[in-house]
């Protein structure tokens, strides 16, 4: 099944705030590999495909609290194993240093982060039919990746940046309190938990993918988002499939919290203040 489809309700587009926007626009042109689709004075936008655009970064002055809620990281899914492992040896090759490497058994992953901290998950999903569930929780583990295995699908050739078809996998993000965030995602955005680390983290999906949201509070518990405007998250969206969908899921995040209409799209803020956009697919 593709989680990230007309279907089913999905992440698609991230929003950043950044210090430097030229110094940023270098790191996700040439580290990363995106490919520059709209750039203005304040800001880029980046696309994989030539047409769709995946992240935005904008200029601001701010710097982000620490301790703070926020983004954790974003998660960019790659097509195939083979696609994982070229990024990894791009990535070896320019000596940008790596934050982690981890096998999650239902996917194989990479960790950096942006020259601001924003953290970056790149990864592959393992096929569905190899994720373990007990009951209605997926089985999730924190492993070290076999790089030297996987090293093994890399191609040969110059690194020609992110496969077209990479997506926007997943958000994690830090919040304050979590069993007020669980209920916002539960109940207001209508996403099912599918697993738990302990107290202090969750993870949530629609139709049955591993996680299309994670929330923990490892270095937020009681914190507070910092000033609007400051880097990091500005916001993110959630794709839904019809109208009617989405007319019914912003009646429930009422109930938790202000939703405001601008062009096309709602916005809503989680109890962490993290920013989302309702969106349909275009």
């Amino acid at each position: 099944m593709n989680y990230h489809s007309d279907s089913v309700p999905h992440t698609s587009e991230i929003h950043l705030f950044v210090s430097d926007l030229s110094r940023s626009i270098n790191f996700y042109e040439k580290i990363i590999g995106f490919e520059v689709l709209y750039k203005a004075s304040d800001r880029a936008v980046f696309t994989t495909n030539g047409e769709t655009p995946l992240l935005t970064i904008e200029q601001t002055n701010l710097k982000r609290d620490f301790p703070s809620t926020g983004l954790y990281h974003f998660a960019l899914l790659v097509p195939e194993r083979k696609d994982l492992a070229n990024v990894l040896k791009h990535l070896l090759s320019t000596g940008y240093p790596l934050q982690g490497a981890s096998d999650h058994a239902v996917s194989e992953a990479i960790y950096l982060g942006d020259p601001d901290g924003n953290g970056i998950e790149i990864y592959v999903d393992r096929p569905s039919k190899q994720w373990n569930w007990e009951e209605d929780q997926v089985v999730m583990t924190t492993n070290a990746l076999n790089a030297e295995e996987l090293m093994k699908e890399a191609t040969s050739g110059v690194f020609e940046g992110l496969p077209e078809n990479t997506i926007l996998g997943h958000v994690h993000l830090q919040v304050s309190d979590l069993k007020e965030a669980k209920d916002f995602y539960q109940n207001g955005l209508g996403l099912k938990i599918v697993s738990q680390l302990g107290h202090h983290a969750v993870f949530a999906s629609y139709g049955g993918y591993h996680h299309h949201i994670g929330l923990n509070t490892w270095q937020s518990a009681n914190a507070l988002p910092s000033k609007e405007g400051s880097t990091g998250l500005k916001w993110f969206s959630l794709v839904f499939t019809s109208e009617l969908e989405r007319s019914k899921c912003v009646e429930q995040v009422k109930k938790f919290s202000n939703v405001w209409r601008k062009d096309d799209d709602y916005y809503t803020n989680d109890p962490s203040g993290n920013r989302i956009r309702l969106s349909l697919k275009k």
